[in-house]
């Protein structure tokens, strides 16, 4: 599908198909639609906007790689366990780190025992008035198979994971919120310099003409042949014979390159490190490409580092599962370093 579509003025039967101009996301103001964990009479609302947390996820590569190469971290050092899957705990931690809340479900079986833990959406998972009760809003599909508004989970059966907030105490919410504002810089810059390239001011020059020998035919000539010269086959050379011809003659002036320094690279490095800073993952882990000769450093040594400060206090945040249900139903494997020197060749694990 396409956005607009106009017609051809040569030919009415063609049919040409835009995209329309590229658009951010999300606006700014998009992002912090509540002020408080206000209640409706069953449950609060977020104190922001869930849907607004879900668009940020892709608001610029190095924030949703960032959260990716978390959760593969956690995927990579989990042993699955009869309740819990290893998609499911990718899943939780998805919610975890996108929206700073996760909601394990505890399913039964029709017997009453204890089946599985499964993940309900944490963008429409709401926290009720009274302890212990969750509703699932605006996201649930009902027995008949049509969206339903709401959905109550059975009192107890959810289980609530949160990034403390400073703020109140109803839901948790993510830690890279003070870089949100250098990723939307990032995107725009993005966004910019494509509109720059699809109104074609990259391309532009002034072709300087100031002997009198140049007559108006010639003139016409070099006109022509700078028009062939785009598309298939472009960046010919071009001939022009001016016998009497000073050498400042004719003298070639770019428009373009003065709108080009925008400091675009300045504006895209900086945000990036932004965001990087608040998910405090090392940029060689995400296969950024060092602008120095001498790199990033050992990526091993950089992976085990991360690993320690930041994965394993994540690994905690969901034993809590463990805490509440009574068993091990999330268990982990010992995390090998990377940077420790390589076994030798039949050498025992």
């Amino acid at each position: 599908m396409t956005d607009n579509a106009a017609e051809s003025s040569a030919d009415p039967g063609v049919v040409a198909f835009a995209f329309g101009d590229p658009e951010p996301v999300m606006s700014r103001r998009d992002l912090l639609e509540y002020l408080e964990c206000w209640s409706n009479g069953r449950w609060y609302e977020t104190p922001i906007s869930t849907a607004a947390l879900a668009r940020t996820l892709r608001v610029g590569s190095h924030h949703e790689s960032a959260i990716r190469v978390k959760v593969n971290l956690l995927r990579r050092t989990f042993e699955p366990t009869r309740m819990l899957s290893r998609d499911a705990l990718g899943a939780l931690a998805l919610d975890y780190l996108v929206f700073g809340n996760a909601y394990p479900e505890l399913r039964r079986a029709v017997t009453g025992r204890v089946h599985h833990v499964e993940r309900p959406l944490a963008k429409y998972v709401r926290r009720g008035l009274e302890p212990g009760e969750f509703f699932q809003v605006h996201g649930f599909v009902g027995f008949a198979g049509q969206l339903a508004q709401e959905h109550k989970f059975e009192k107890g059966s959810v289980h609530q994971l949160m990034e403390a907030d400073v703020h109140q105490d109803i839901y948790g919410l993510p830690e890279y919120i003070s870089a949100l504002q250098s990723a939307f810089l990032n995107e725009s810059a993005t966004i910019f310099r494509r509109r720059y390239y699809d109104n074609g001011s990259h391309a532009g020059f002034i072709l300087l003409a100031t002997d009198a020998t140049l007559d108006q035919p010639s003139q016409e000539k070099i006109k022509t042949a700078l028009k062939d010269s785009k598309g298939v086959g472009n960046f010919r050379n071009m001939f022009v014979h001016m016998p009497n011809g000073k050498p400042d003659s004719l003298k070639l002036i770019p428009i373009s390159e003065v709108a080009a320094k925008d400091e675009f690279l300045g504006v895209k490095n900086t945000s990036r490190d932004d965001v990087l800073a608040a998910h405090r993952v090392p940029p060689q882990i995400l296969g950024i490409v060092p602008a120095n000769a001498g790199g990033f450093g050992d990526i091993g040594k950089a992976t085990d580092v991360f690993f320690r400060n930041e994965i394993e206090p994540l690994q905690t945040k969901f034993e809590g599962i463990n805490d509440w249900l009574g068993e091990e139903v999330v268990r982990w494997r010992p995390w090998e370093p990377m940077s420790s020197p390589a076994r030798a060749p039949g050498a025992a694990a």
